[in-house]
């Protein structure tokens, strides 16, 4: 995301709107025209709240500078203007302004609205988020008078940055047991595993069931799924819900025996479905489990490229420690934006968040893949990122804002080189050339994403460089976080939504 408002376009006609910083005033501001300076205009400026991270802003641009501007024009004009009955060059000033008043008028306009908005961004404070609502075409020069035009912008929020340094934080810690190597094998073998019968068994994490399910909300089905083989996992991901403790409802249930689970229904759900609750009534018909395959040399080689069992372990334990060295990472993260943006009431227009849905989720990817999380890990955290996105989003723009602000306070920058290091590195890891990769980035507008993860990343490491750390023991919720089924059906009958869509472009409901 940037501050910066990018080229405008409107019907053909281009307007560059050039930087505005962030307006602190809560109340309609008017500034004082401007005294005469070489190129710069004199104008009045009036900046008013109109709603949550909404400023209108009203411009009145001084005549005297218009009409210097266009007699420039005409003074260069005057050496080559045509006009009919004379030689180029030799037509009288009042003819050559009639027949050029209306490109010159449009010359002028564009010219004294671009140094306008080029001077708004220097002499006022507003941090915009998107292009300024700005149509040139609907702003006209008067015959008398200033030029006056005025537009809404969607701006940062305000707010003060308490000291952030020498932060006291809680460090979640946690000395892996024999048991915790055997759940990140089972996790890494599982996609290469064999499904088999489990005769007279009852359920437990890592089995296979076969299931009817009836989902239902507001006391009415929803919908219904037949002959579904699910992975029991602690959790479970429809299209359009989650099933949390997924493994623990299940565990003891033998075939033949009925479940009622909770499902909580995703933003993307149908109808009036998101976010509420509801229930799915399994039934369970049938119980397999998974056979994990033997560590051979040869299967180890041609599924991971490891020459022994022992590499292999390795791998097992650098995947635990990278999981609990990122969970530390965004529990520090959280605990740094509860101390800095906690005390305050924070509103963001709905409108930003489905703007930014995508760009925020890309970020939290990214930060994933930089502690080293794998890249099946990261596919199946994304799947669970965008159950809630509009609520993802929310947080991740508050940890945006903070670390931004922080990052303008301490002069932290990301160059062209830092971002083409950060490319490579990652190209390095993916096999792929760096090239291609900033290729796909730039394809998925990702590439802004990774600049503000970046920064975001410095900014905490300076922050946590200066922490106070305490110790505590990694807690059962966040120990069980981590293993997820998926099922790509929708619990509820219906066309899904689009969170992050414009009210007026959401399609109707089926």
């Amino acid at each position: 995301m940037t501050d910066e408002p990018k080229t405008e376009e409107n019907a053909g006609t281009a307007v560059e709107s050039p930087p505005v910083e962030a307006q602190t005033e809560e109340a309609p501001v008017a500034s004082a025209e401007a005294g005469p300076a070489q190129g710069k205009l004199r104008q009045a400026v009036e900046i008013t709240d109109t709603g949550v991270c909404r400023k209108r802003i009203k411009v009145s641009v001084n005549r005297e500078d218009i009409e210097e501007r266009m007699a420039d024009h005409y003074k260069k004009l005057g050496s080559e203007a045509v006009v009919t009955g004379f030689r180029p060059g030799k037509a009288p000033r009042k003819l050559v302004e009639k027949r050029y008043a209306k490109e010159v008028g449009e010359q002028v306009k564009n010219e004294v609205l671009y140094a306008s908005l080029e001077q708004l961004g220097t002499d006022n404070d507003i941090a915009p988020l998107s292009q300024p609502e700005l149509d040139p075409n609907k702003i006209e020069i008067p015959k008398d008078g200033p030029m006056v035009y005025e537009f809404e912008v969607e701006v940062r929020p305000t707010f003060e940055v308490p000291d952030y340094r020498g932060l006291k934080l809680k460090r979640p810690v946690k000395e892996f047991r024999e048991s915790d190597f055997a759940e990140a094998r089972r996790q890494i073998l599982r996609p290469h595993s064999q499904v088999v019968p489990k005769e007279g068994e009852t359920v437990a994490l890592g089995d296979v069931v076969v299931v009817d399910v009836v989902f239902q909300a507001n006391g009415k089905v929803v919908g219904s799924l037949q002959e579904q083989t699910i992975d029991v996992e602690k959790k479970l991901i429809l299209q359009d819900g989650v099933i949390e403790n997924f493994a623990g409802q299940l565990k003891g249930a033998k075939a033949g025996d009925p479940r009622e689970l909770q499902v909580r229904f995703s933003d993307y759900a149908t109808g009036d479905m998101p976010g509420q609750t509801g229930t799915a009534a399994f039934a369970i018909k049938d119980v397999k489990t998974r056979r994990p395959p033997e560590l051979t040399p040869e299967f180890l080689k041609e599924n991971f490229g490891l020459a022994s069992a022992e590499l292999f372990e390795k791998v097992v334990e650098f995947q635990l420690r990278s999981s609990l060295a990122h969970f530390q990472r965004r529990s520090a993260r959280e605990q740094v934006l509860r101390t800095i943006a906690g005390a305050t009431d924070w509103q963001l227009p709905p409108t930003l968040l489905q703007r930014e849905a995508h760009k925020a989720l890309a970020r939290r990817l990214i930060e994933m893949e930089k502690d080293g999380i794998s890249q099946e890990e990261i596919k199946k955290q994304e799947k669970v990122l965008k159950q809630d996105t509009l609520q993802v989003t929310a947080w991740a723009l508050r940890e945006h804002f903070v670390f931004q602000k922080i990052a303008e306070m301490e002069k932290v920058k990301i160059s062209e080189e830092d971002l083409n290091d950060e490319i490579a590195r990652m190209a390095e890891e993916r096999d792929v050339s760096p090239r291609r990769l900033r290729a796909q980035l730039e394809k998925e507008e990702a590439l802004d994403a990774l600049a503000a993860e970046l920064a975001e990343r410095n900014v905490l490491n300076m922050i946590l460089a200066s922490a106070h750390y305490e110790d505590i023991p990694l807690d059962r919720v966040a120990e069980e976080s981590g293993s997820v089924a998926e099922l790509d059906v929708q619990a509820a009958v219906g066309e899904l939504r689009d969170p992050t869509a414009p009210a007026e472009e959401t399609k109707t409901e089926a």
